[in-house]
């Protein structure tokens, strides 16, 4: 359990003054049992004439930002903060926390969940030589012979101890194929690779973005700067359960999740356009900064 202090920062300077479109921004985290909003502020330069916030597709918490077509503009700032309070359910996910249906790999989802499920265990990329399969099929020992978390756990590091990290602060997401095939990644990157790999499997996932935290100063973790992103596996019982593959971090544990859905590309954090030449965009500086301290756990009564 830990108390958190985010505040992250976006500038978007240009060459010239332009005008600004409707920005669509996905900063804000939902309330929720594994994680408390406990004050949240949105400070924006040049203010807007018009703030509208929304429930997405996913029930995500989305703000719209509308400007004066009239404004021109050197510099567009977006600053949220948060501070907030994690419990996480921790490194390890108890295996009696699975629906016994569910321990042992293959298994079969709900009837009452397979409609809900569908889409989300689909493949969303081509694999044309079959290279996700083949990856995703060297974690199945065999039909009653698979533990399922152990499955996952093994995938989640694996990503992270043969394939290389390295930051990329282009748009855009690989293939889990380009993954598989460059040998290295982005946050991103690796989670798309996870989803594609668990789906190949017949299994529910969604990517999720949002920011990671230590408890200690010694920067281990990989993906801290900025944004971070991850995925969540829908199991029985346990339900949408997080791996973040980049670090081999599991069950939530130092992962603040600020948004989920289908695809990265419906995840971006800050959206919009603005009325100018297409060489006006001088630059794109984002920083974002992590504070957080360890609480002592709360007795049960007091955890509501």
């Amino acid at each position: 359990m830990a108390r958190i202090e985010i505040v992250h920062r976006t500038d978007y300077l240009y060459r010239n003054p332009v005008g600004l479109g409707t920005h669509r921004l996905m900063l804000r985290p939902r309330d929720s049992h594994d994680l408390r909003l406990n004050h949240a502020s949105l400070n924006v330069d040049p203010q807007p004439s018009a703030v509208r916030w929304a429930h997405d597709v996913f029930n995500n918490s989305v703000c719209y930002l509308s400007f004066d077509p009239e404004i021109r503009v050197e510099k567009f700032s977006v600053v949220s903060s948060l501070n907030l309070t994690h419990y996480p359910i921790g490194a390890d996910l108890p295996p009696c926390s699975l629906d016994p249906a569910a321990e042992l790999f293959p298994f079969s989802y709900p009837s009452q969940e397979i409609a809900d499920l569908a889409r989300l265990a689909e493949r969303q990329e081509p694999d044309p030589k079959g290279a996700v399969d083949a990856w995703a099929r060297r974690f199945v020992s065999g039909p009653g012979e698979t533990r399922t978390l152990k499955l996952l756990s093994d995938m989640t590091h694996a990503i992270k101890d043969e394939l290389k990290y390295g930051a990329r602060h282009e748009e855009g997401t690989q293939s889990a194929a380009e993954t598989l095939e460059r040998g290295t990644g982005t946050c991103r990157d690796f989670a798309v690779l996870m989803m594609e790999a668990a789906r190949a499997l017949n299994l529910a996932a969604r990517f999720v973005t949002g920011y990671l935290y230590e408890e200690d100063t010694r920067g281990e973790l990989r993906g801290g700067a900025s944004t971070h992103a991850w995925c969540s596996v829908y199991l029985p019982g346990a339900g949408w359960v997080e791996y973040d593959p980049t670090n081999g971090l599991l069950a939530g544990q130092n992962l603040v999740r600020v948004a989920e859905t289908r695809l990265a590309s419906q995840a971006l954090p800050i959206s919009g356009g603005y009325i100018g030449a297409p060489d006006d965009t001088l630059r794109l500086d984002v920083c974002v900064a992590v504070k957080s301290a360890p609480l002592k756990p709360a007795k049960a009564a007091e955890v509501a």
